[in-house]
């Protein structure tokens, strides 16, 4: 009788332990869902002000098409991107285009003094470091949660019940890792 007591209290306990290990891992797996919504407004931020700048950009440059063409087709591919790889590749390719965007208003005075385009720019700036900052706060948590799939027993728990480690949200290459957005006028 007193080893069905014993059985029953260590059934008990591990019940209890793996309920812990299980709540943690979908608290933190809810975190980081969170901290890709908080990605993803401001990079819907970001895609709400480049038509203005494109339009305001048209306005001086006309023949500067094809550049404009890259930049709005950069933009329709970030907000198509379904996973965060895609969002990554896309994102990379709109940081590029909108680099040849500035490029081409280099060479545009007028533009460059336009109260109109300057609201633009600032505003593109602050996005820009919003960004940053929410891809940062993404992943840490992303490497909190990886991390509690993968130490023991954890990883046990984790790979019965399908937790699966979530991607990083990063630049590609590794020049490109340490360079910001410059913006400059």
């Amino acid at each position: 009788m007193g080893g069905l007591y014993v059985l029953g209290g260590l059934v008990i306990a591990l019940a209890v332990f793996l309920v812990v290990i299980y709540n943690g891992l979908v608290q933190l797996r809810q975190r980081v869902q969170n901290a890709w919504a908080q990605v993803d407004v401001q990079l819907k931020r970001r895609y709400d002000l480049i038509p203005n700048l494109v339009n305001t950009v048209k306005g001086y440059a006309q023949h500067e098409r094809e550049t404009l063409e890259k930049v709005t087709q950069a933009r329709n591919m970030a907000i198509a991107a379904s996973n965060v790889k895609d969002q990554a590749q896309a994102e990379n390719m709109l940081s590029g285009a909108l680099k040849s965007l500035f490029a081409v208003a280099e060479a545009y005075p007028d533009l460059k003094a336009n109260a109109n385009f300057l609201q633009l720019q600032t505003e593109l700036s602050d996005t820009e470091s919003k960004i940053a900052f929410a891809r940062q706060f993404f992943n840490d948590t992303v490497q909190k949660f990886n991390t509690k799939i993968e130490v023991f027993p954890n990883n046990m728990v984790a790979g019965m019940l399908g937790f699966q480690m979530a991607d990083y949200f990063t630049l590609q290459g590794e020049t490109e890792a340490r360079q910001t957005v410059k913006v400059n006028f």
